[in-house]
């Protein structure tokens, strides 16, 4: 989800509630500590230098438990992070502590902002990746007019 798509949904939400994959919610009383820009700069396993950047959200369990976070407070925080920190439209990425910090790509299901299990991948599957298994056949189950080789007749 992009910058622009959490602002769009939070004008019309009723609450902000965030559930982890496993189905369970980041309880409701919640701080987001931090919002601002990470950028990652890299060279895959290919060679290749690349950058990444995203918005950051980092959500924090303050055990402030008379605390709720209303979505005009969160636009408002959103607001001040792209005026000062000058943020452009970007995917966002969640951090949020369990029994360690976890990043979290972020979805919508009409009411509830999900947190989503990222996945690694290779970027450079052409360069270093084992090609993909080819397809094993039988020397016996090749057509004998195909070739002018048969199995265990020689060749013509």
């Amino acid at each position: 989800m992009k910058l622009s798509e959490i602002k769009k949904h939070l004008s019309t939400a009723t609450g902000v509630t965030f559930q982890l994959p496993n189905g369970t919610f980041v309880p409701e009383h919640f701080h987001v500590t931090e919002v601002g820009m990470i950028t990652k700069n890299f060279i895959d396993c290919g060679g290749t230098v690349r950058k990444e950047s995203v918005v950051n959200f980092q959500l924090w369990d303050a055990n402030d438990f008379e605390h709720r976070l209303k979505a005009q407070k969160l636009i408002n925080i959103i607001a001040l992070s792209e005026k000062t920190l000058e943020l452009e439209d970007l995917e966002i990425e969640v951090e949020y502590q369990d029994t360690t910090i976890g990043k979290y790509d972020l979805g919508y299901n009409g009411e509830t902002f999900l947190l989503l299990n990222k996945q690694t991948a290779c970027l450079a599957v052409d360069q270093c990746c084992p090609p993909q298994e080819k397809q094993k056949t039988q020397l016996s189950e090749i057509a004998t007019e195909s070739s002018c080789c048969t199995p265990g007749g020689g060749c013509c």
